[in-house]
């Protein structure tokens, strides 16, 4: 799940992210600057987010460097390999992703109009975020989650604790009635995963709203009518 603009967050700060922490434990230097070790880190994944916009599998440890204004060697310090890198990059896009969709929806009272709007927005984004980065990402999530299967989980795992939040307060409310929140999300969230990766390669068969079916489904599994 990406956006157009890689790089930007539009204003919404997201949790520190795992991928920093792990950079940093891995550099030399953690235990002079682990401060300024995260922050060089940082530079390097939002170099990298904005080259995905672009160069997509093209992408070159010497073309990071060079965007980023670091060594080579600094960069390695950081990422033992482009697929660490591209795990912090996941990690990163999901969990600004996850910030946003939060913040977006913090007006809403209602938790299931929450539930629609996260389904929505995150399907909706397949028509308006296309391109390089898009696709790039989607394809290369797949192969990572083969040599990396906790991290991709990890990567993950914000936009399902979004949906289990919500879900937890319209079981309370009486709103829905999901057999076990914590499952019905992880699921719901993977649905979302599936639908988008399809469709960053292929458009709707049927021409129909496609976000707006998915949540139908969403809602009838959750026990919503």
């Amino acid at each position: 799940m990406t956006e157009s603009n890689p790089s930007a967050n539009d204003g919404v700060s997201a949790p520190a992210p795992h991928w920093a922490d792990r950079a940093a434990d891995r550099s030399r230097s953690v235990q002079r600057s682990r401060a300024r070790s995260v922050e060089q880190a940082k530079v390097i994944v939002d170099a990298a987010r904005r080259l995905l916009g672009t160069e997509g599998a093209g992408l070159t440890t010497q073309e990071l460097s060079k965007e980023a204004g670091i060594a080579l060697q600094t960069f390695y310090r950081h990422f033992p390999s482009k697929d660490q890198l591209l795990l912090a990059v996941f990690e990163d896009v999901i969990g600004e992703r996850a910030a946003q969709l939060a913040a977006a929806a913090g007006s809403m009272p209602d938790p299931v109009a929450r539930l629609r709007f996260y389904v929505l927005s995150v399907l909706r984004a397949v028509d308006d975020n296309g391109g390089v980065a898009q696709r790039f990402i989607t394809a290369e999530h797949w192969r990572l989650h083969q040599l990396f299967p906790d991290e991709i989980a990890q990567a993950t795992q914000p936009i399902a604790d979004l949906i289990e939040r919500d879900l937890r307060e319209a079981a309370a409310m009486g709103l829905l009635k999901p057999n076990d929140p914590s499952a019905d999300a992880w699921l719901a969230m993977k649905l979302l995963m599936s639908v988008f990766h399809h469709y960053a390669f292929a458009k709707p068969e049927d021409g129909g709203d496609m976000p707006e079916r998915a949540w139908a489904f969403c809602l009838a599994a959750f026990g919503g009518s």
